[in-house]
This record gives structure tokens, C-alpha cells and sequence, in this order.
């Protein structure tokens, strides 16, 4: 046998123990007469021990032994002189009898370490060698370790695990489609599922009741540290459901999984209006493990001449605990944060509160000392407190303090990663005003349900009809986003018409979905969770591609396998795909 013991579980227990280990050379130190060998494996390092004294041939083949080779190792396991108590391991070594060769390494293009040497590129273009660092492995068993925590929690509450089809049918809502020609049809594709909204609705029609899948999903479209153009969802859908049951249900698979993972127990998870969350934090996923909340203040300066607040939309601000010393400097600094291209702010307003109490702003010449003590009591101000304020259109407002807000909070050291803050936020508009194509969109798909008491008012004012959706948002990021779905034909219809589709277009996309609804449909609804993103919060980070085995970059290439890359005429020539002079025809 190859070994008959791990390098990471060895023990002072196993003293005078013969025992054969396998793994890679992870580092050799050679001391005169005497060699060490550091063994690596996925469970952790052994050291090896190679003593001339006992045997001369030995300590030759030890150091013969470069780094990354793997070999085999067979010798007594003895306690150590001079412990390690970094290692598992530490406190024994493996004094060796036979040494063999497995496969010799060339020398690795980084080292593989927890520090490595070795730039993000070069790592992916090597990705298997990167995934013999603890660092990467970890959050690579950290994944595992919430699916199998996924699955025992749905598989206790009545979900089966049910496959969809990865080969679908285009349709233009949502994101772009990957789409893939196909031989027997010819000129006719298929795509690949962005999400199986539509089958997981049909097996709910089929009787299945509670269905979920960690599946494959892809989208293409442009790449951020928290997306990438193939990523993996939990996927669920129950039947004879409101709102509340899979609220209450979902909750259970959050608190599951940090219990697991981490060993904490959530407390209630609160719940907030999408206008609400617009209105307190300027945006519709806000970190809640810190304050900060938006004070609005258009009517406390409003009259009062100064020029920026009168042609301002919405006045609104934060308050900043403590924060009164910061310097002209760093002032000026937060107000280039707001001026960038991308928040497009005229500036920024402040006040400080001194540690006698006494308000100073950089608007004096137009506020004196009572309105700016109304200003403190409006945002609950105490000595040693900065307020910042924002004024402008509502939107490019609300969003550029929102900015400002998770700039702080990262500035200021709030956002604890092991700290976790879920919050569900309900009650999203069903419908969006799209200003280039002049028609509504659906906010989350053309599926989702309106809210039942907001059904009089959709004809005449499509825009305030509320949607039986809800995002669970996990310390500022959206982990989670379901609805309760249209289950009438007639309902149905009404949204694609909303959206602007024709009876014929409607039908040529999602026929299948209305027919289906002729037979029978039950009340149903579910949640999609982002399972990369999700691993990723429980690792303590935001960026998702290290918890993915084999992840592209930021140009959506794997540049290990060289994807996406060319294909040989005689494929073309299958799927009747025909290329000249760079365009592309079939």
C-alpha cells in the first residue's frame, strides 16, 4: 500500500509505530550528517527524519529529494527533540528505514507556500499547483463542508434533489445567453440555463412539492470579484406556500450552515421594506453590522438660501461616531470620493461636534449655531461626532452615500467578516421603467407574482404594484433571491404583457410555461441562493473565485486549458458554421 497513515494525524500516541507515508516534498533542510524532510499532503505535514548514523544510504536519497517531488516513505514514528508546535504534527517525526521515489517534479514556477511568490496570472495559469497551498485547499474543503451542511438540511425538510436539463431554449430576458449550435438541428441553438426558473415551476406542476439542486448556472456577462460567467446556485422550489413558510424555511438553511461552519447561533433575522432599505441605507442589500443610517433632511434646510441645498432633490447625511478629529485632509479626501466619475457628487458638507458639544460646519456663513443644533438632534449627535451630507438628484444621492457609507466602514474597520448580519428585504416594486428601450422590466423575472392587495391598481399604475418577492442580504452582499410565482394563465399573461411582449412572442418563448398552467398549477415559490458567494462570506471574504476549483479571469478566459479557443474547420463544418473574413454565419 501507499501509505497507511495521512501526514496531518500522526500523533505521541503512535510512538514506535511503523507506518509508510506518501505525499510531496513541501521542504528539506540537510545538516551535516543529518536531513529533514517536511511531507505535505491535503491533511497537513509529517517531517521525516534521516540520520547518517543509522543509515548512509538513506540520507543520500533525502537529498536527492527535491521540492514537489512525491515520494513514499516508510520508517518508525518517534517523539521529537525540538517541538513544533505550529504543526499538528509537531510533537513527533518519522525516523526513516525506506524512501522511494514517486514522480519526480520539475522546479514549481511560484513557490508553494501561504506567502507565495507568485502573481494571480501565473497562479491560475497553474492552478493545480496552487491548490497544494493550505490556504487555497481550505476554502476548496470549506465549500464541501456547505454543501454537504446544504443538503443535510434540505433533505431533512422534505426537498428532493432533482436534476434540470443543462441544453434549454434562448429567451432574451435577463442576462446574455451562452448558446450552443447544434449538429442534428442545423442553424438552430441551444443555451445554457442562467437559472431552471421554468423547469423547477414545472416540477412544482408535476407534484414534486419541494425540489432543490446545487446546480451549474451561466451568464454571460461582465465579470466582478463576486461573478464569474459559470457559477453555482442552491436552487429551490416549494408548492402550497406563502411568503412567510419559505422566509421562515430559509432562515432554518442560513442558521444551519453558520452553526455549522462556525459555531454560532443567529438571533432573529429582521425584515425591511425595499423602500425602506432605499430610504435608511441608499441601497437594497445594506450592511447592518454598523449604524450609519441615512438621516434625510430636506426639511430642516430647506428656506434657508443656500443655493446647493434649494435646487437639491433629497439632503441626507450620516453621522460618523467619534470621527469629529479628522483633519481638513482626510476631509477633502471623502469629498474626492464622492466627486469620482463614477458617484458624480459636487462636493461634500460637514459638521463636527467638539468635545464641548459645540457644532462647527463648513457651511457656518449660511447656518447658525440653532439650525446646526437641529441638525445634531436630528442625527442624534454627541460631542466628538461628524456628520457628512450629501445633496442632489434622489438616486445618484442616495447612491453615492451609500458609497460613502461602505468606504467608512472599511476605513473605520466595522465590517468584522466573521460577524454575520443577515436581513431579508421584501416588498420590491414588481416592475421597472427602462428609459432606452421605453418599457417596463421585470425587477426580478417576468415569473414573479404582484403583490395580491396591489392586483387594483395594476392597470392604471403598473409602477407602484409591489412584488411577492424577497432578497436575504448576508453583511452587504445578496445571497439570496426568490419570489412567490404566477401560478393563473391569465396572470401570466398580464405580466408578458406589461413587459411589452406580443401574444406570439410570448408564446413562441414560454408556451410550454402558460400550456402547463391549463392543468392544474399549485400556489408555489422558492429562492435561488448564490452557493459561490455564500462560501465565500463564510470563508471571511467577497471575492468568490478561490472558493471555485477552476476559476476564469477577469476576461472570462481559464488560462490553464487556454478556453475559449478555436475549433478545427471539420467542427465548423458539422454545425454548419461557416467563417470568413472574421464573420461568422450558419
Amino acid at each position: 500500500m501507499y501509505r497507511t497513515h495521512t501526514c496531518g494525524e500522526l500523533r505521541l500516541s503512535e510512538v514506535g509505530q511503523s507506518v509508510t507515508l506518501s505525499g510531496w516534498v513541501h521542504k528539506r533542510r540537510d545538516f551535516g550528517g543529518l536531513s529533514f524532510i517536511d511531507l505535505r499532503d491535503r491533511y497537513g505535514i509529517t517531517q521525516l527524519a534521516f540520520n547518517e548514523g543509522i543509515d548512509p544510504e538513506m540520507l543520500s536519497k533525502a537529498r536527492l529529494q527535491n521540492r514537489e517531488f512525491v515520494i513514499q516513505a516508510v520508517g518508525i514514528v518517534v517523539e521529537r527533540e525540538k517541538k513544533n508546535t505550529v504543526l499538528d504534527t509537531g510533537e513527533i517525526e518519522i525516523s526513516i528505514t525506506s524512501l522511494k521515489t514517486l514522480s519526480e517534479s520539475k522546479i514549481p514556477p511560484f513557490t508553494i507556500e501561504e506567502n507565495t511568490d507568485g502573481g494571480e496570472e501565473l497562479r491560475m495559469k497553474y492552478r493545480y499547483l496552487d491548490l497544494r497551498r493550505k490556504r487555497v485547499r481550505d476554502k476548496l474543503l470549506l465549500r464541501n463542508k456547505i454543501s454537504m451542511s446544504v443538503r443535510t438540511y434540505l433533505n431533512s425538510n422534505g426537498f428532493a434533489d432533482i436534476e434540470t436539463p443543462y441544453l434549454i431554449k434562448s429567451t432574451p430576458e435577463g442576462a446574455r445567453d451562452f448558446v450552443v449550435p447544434s449538429r442534428v438541428n442545423s442553424g438552430q441553438f441551444y443555451a445554457l440555463p442562467q437559472s431552471p426558473q421554468t423547469f423547477k415551476q414545472l416540477l412544482m406542476i408535476g407534484g414534486l412539492d419541494r425540489y432543490y439542486q446545487i446546480v451549474r448556472c451561466f451568464r454571460d456577462e461582465d465579470l466582478r470579484a463576486d461573478r464569474q460567467p459559470e457559477f453555482t446556485q442552491i436552487d429551490c422550489e416549494m408548492s402550497f406556500v406563502e411568503q412567510n413558510d419559505i422566509l421562515e424555511i430559509f432562515e432554518g438553511l442560513l442558521r444551519h450552515v453558520i452553526r455549522d461552519v462556525h459555531s454560532q447561533e443567529l438571533g432573529e433575522i429582521p425584515r425591511m421594506t425595499y423602500d425602506m432599505a432605499m430610504k435608511l441605507y441608499g441601497n437594497d442589500k445594506p450592511d447592518i453590522r454598523f449604524d450609519m443610517t441615512f438621516i434625510e433632511m430636506n426639511s430642516l434646510v430647506k428656506g434657508s438660501n443656500f443655493t446647493v441645498f434649494e435646487n437639491a432633490e433629497l439632503i441626507v447625511g450620516i453621522k460618523v461616531k467619534g470621527c469629529a478629529n479628522y483633519s481638513r485632509k482626510e476631509l477633502d479626501i471623502l469629498t474626492n470620493f464622492v466627486k469620482r466619475p463614477q458617484l458624480g457628487m459636487s462636493g461634500l458638507i460637514w459638521m463636527k461636534v467638539d468635545d464641548n458639544g459645540t457644532p462647527n460646519s463648513s457651511v457656518n456663513k449660511f447656518f447658525n449655531e440653532d439650525s446646526m443644533k437641529n441638525w445634531m438632534t436630528a442625527f442624534d449627535a454627541t460631542k466628538n461626532d461628524l456628520i457628512l451630507i450629501l445633496a442632489g438628484e434622489k438616486n445618484k444621492t442616495r447612491k453615492a452615500l451609500s458609497d460613502l457609507r461602505m468606504h467608512l466602514a472599511e476605513k473605520l474597520k466595522l465590517r468584522n467578516p466573521f460577524e454575520f448580519a443577515p436581513l431579508w428585504i421584501i416588498d420590491f416594486p414588481l416592475l421597472d421603467w427602462d428609459d432606452e428601450s421605453k418599457r417596463w422590466v421585470a425587477m426580478h423575472h417576468p415569473f414573479t407574482s404582484p403583490k395580491p392587495q396591489d392586483l387594483s391598481i395594476i392597470n392604471e399604475d403598473p409602477g407602484s404594484v409591489r412584488a411577492n418577492a424577497y432578497d436575504l442580504v448576508l453583511n452587504g452582499n445578496e445571497i439570496g433571491g426568490g419570489s412567490i410565482r404566477i401560478h393563473e394563465r391569465e396572470m401570466q399573461a398580464k405580466m408578458f404583457d406589461l413587459l411589452g411582449f406580443t401574444k406570439e412572442e410570448a408564446n413562441e418563448q414560454f408556451g410550454f410555461l402558460m400550456s402547463a398552467f391549463e392543468f392544474g398549477a399549485p400556489p408555489h415559490g422558492g429562492i435561488a441562493f448564490g452557493f459561490d458567494r455564500l462560501v465565500a462570506l463564510m470563508g471571511g471574504d467577497e471575492v468568490i473565485r478561490d472558493y471555485i476549483a477552476f476559476p476564469k479571469n477577469n476576461s472570462a478566459r481559464d488560462v490553464m486549458i487556454d478556453a475559449p479557443s478555436k475549433i478545427s474547420n471539420s467542427q465548423l463544418n458539422d454545425l454548419s458554421i461557416h467563417i470568413s473574413n472574421n464573420d461568422v454565419t450558419n
